[in-house]
C-alpha cells in the first residue's frame, strides 16, 4: 500500500511545534519581566490597562504556555495562541509606548 504521507511526518511536526513553544515561552517571559520593572503610573498616563491587569494576562498567558505541555494541550494550543497574541500586544504596542512616556526617546 502507497502513502502519500512521509514517514518523517510527525517528527517534523513535533519539533515544529517544540519550536514555536520555546519561541512563546521567551517572548512571554520578555514580556513579564518588562512589566514587571515599569513603574505603576505611566499605564494610565498611556491611556491602557492598569500594570496589574497587565502583569496578570502576561503571567497567566506564560503559565498556560509553561504548563500547556504538562496539561496534555499538545505544545500548539488555543491558549498558547491567545498567550503569544497577550505578548505580542504588550512587546509591540504597549512596551514603546511606556517608553515614550517614561523616557521620551520613542520606539524600541
Amino acid at each position: 500500500m502507497v502513502t502519500a504521507v512521509p514517514v518523517f511526518y510527525d517528527r517534523v511536526e513535533l519539533y515544529i511545534s517544540l519550536a514555536v513553544w520555546i519561541f512563546c515561552l521567551v517572548l512571554g517571559a520578555a514580556a513579564l519581566l518588562h512589566c514587571l520593572v515599569q513603574r505603576a503610573d505611566a499605564f494610565p498616563a498611556i491611556g491602557t490597562m492598569s500594570k496589574t491587569v497587565w502583569l496578570a494576562m502576561n503571567g497567566g498567558g506564560l503559565l498556560l504556555t509553561a504548563l500547556a505541555p504538562q496539561l496534555r494541550m499538545g505544545y500548539l494550543s488555543i491558549f498558547l495562541l491567545i498567550s503569544a497574541g497577550i505578548f505580542a500586544v504588550y512587546l509591540l504596542d504597549i512596551r514603546p509606548a511606556l517608553r515614550d512616556a517614561v523616557d521620551g526617546h520613542g520606539s524600541w
